[in-house]
């Protein structure tokens, strides 16, 4: 039997762990960045758009400044704003709404599918009305969203498609990397993501050239080149020192995600039978698990209980976007998002990142079954 003797304390992610290995590399490419004083959109940048356009499989990439940005610059590329209305899912963070607020769209929000917790293409369907211009599907907490359907709605309603790929870095849908699957994605590099910056910092991606150049100048100020602002931008840039560390990680990102693929593995069948809910993994995704998140109705004692421990956990997350005061005036009602309400309350977030020990995972995975088997039973 497995007891805290043997484990102290479990972070609910250890970005130590994960620069460790590479801390020789990164330190000498900053230093490097340094010396030249060559801070803003250098060849570090340029290099890694042209290494995460290869890995995604698109044509084209173009860093900034975060995922938020990334997904409101695609957005204004595609001429959406004011009177126009963009779809997606509740059950997301709030940065992939903001984004639609910012371009002065309206957000409306639909409910998620029960299973993958992804946005449910017949409320989506329901939503399309004359106003509609966009929808963003999230592959929330690394698994794709059931891009197919979505794919030939928005065609037959001429709709432009957004993935909000921020939590997603390499997965697969069918077989295709997310990201070049709609017509333009956004990838966020916030330090606790697959592929982590060690600051704020993020990536579009898209196979179409006027959104490519379009993005390169709202980025920065509307320029192309220097002093020579041919539309009204922003300054949204992604600076040479992240991506000069981003460049460095991607070659292991496919290792990191692997390792997560093992370590969910590893939960679901300690997990299995348990009491909890584990995550559901559709046919056509291989998912990258960002998070590993569980449902069980006794969440916030199995929290307290855990912490306890010294388990770390999340919850992502615990206010859907319609109860949020700052989108009061949507005009939602509690009951409307009734599948996104429901879960709200139940969502775990367990720790998760590649370099967990299996007896770790075996530890969090007792204590849970434990504190269950001791509720059922009294």
């Amino acid at each position: 039997m497995i007891t805290n003797n043997i484990v102290q304390s479990v972070p609910f992610v250890d970005l130590g762990a994960q620069l460790e290995p590479l801390a020789d590399q990164i330190f000498e490419v900053m230093e490097d960045v340094v010396n030249r004083s060559a801070f803003i959109l250098g060849p570090e940048v340029t290099q890694f758009e042209q290494n995460f356009a290869d890995y995604c499989e698109t044509k084209y990439a173009v860093g900034v400044d975060s995922g938020t940005s990334a997904l409101e610059l695609i957005l204004r590329a595609y001429n959406i704003g004011p009177g126009d209305e963009v779809i997606t899912a509740a059950n997301t963070f709030i940065a992939t709404v903001l984004a639609i607020t910012h371009t002065g769209a309206k957000p409306v929000l639909v409910d998620i599918d029960p299973n993958t917790y992804n946005i449910d293409i017949f409320e989506m369907d329901k939503a399309i009305n004359e106003r509609t211009r966009a929808v963003i599907p999230v592959h929330l907490y690394g698994h794709p969203a059931d891009m197919d359907p979505i794919l030939k709605l928005a065609e037959s309603n001429n709709l432009i498609v957004v993935e909000d790929a921020c939590q997603a870095h390499g997965a697969r849908y069918n077989g295709t990397r997310v990201g070049g699957i709609g017509h333009a994605a956004a990838f966020s590099f916030y330090p606790a993501k697959n592929l982590g910056a060690f600051g704020d910092a993020g990536m579009v991606v898209t196979n179409d050239v006027r959104v490519c150049e379009t993005i390169r100048m709202l980025r920065d100020q509307g320029q192309r080149s220097k002093y020579h602002h041919e539309i009204k931008g922003h300054n949204h840039r992604l600076d040479n020192i992240q991506a000069a560390i981003l460049d460095i990680k991607l070659n292991q990102l496919d290792n990191w995600n692997a390792a997560r693929r093992r370590n969910a593995a590893r939960y679901n069948q300690l997990l299995s039978g348990s009491g909890v809910i584990i995550p559901h993994t559709a046919p056509y995704a291989e998912p990258v698990y960002h998070l590993y998140v569980i449902r069980v109705d006794a969440r916030d004692e199995l929290i307290a209980h855990l912490a306890e421990k010294g388990i770390a956990t999340g919850i992502h997350y615990p206010i859907p976007i319609h109860f949020q005061p700052a989108y009061k005036d949507l005009g939602y009602h509690r009951g409307d998002l009734p599948t996104t309400e429901q879960y709200a309350k139940q969502i775990l977030s367990l720790p998760m990142y590649p370099d967990m020990e299996a007896g770790v995972i075996e530890y969090v995975a007792y204590l849970i079954n434990e504190f269950l088997y001791r509720r059922g039973n009294n």
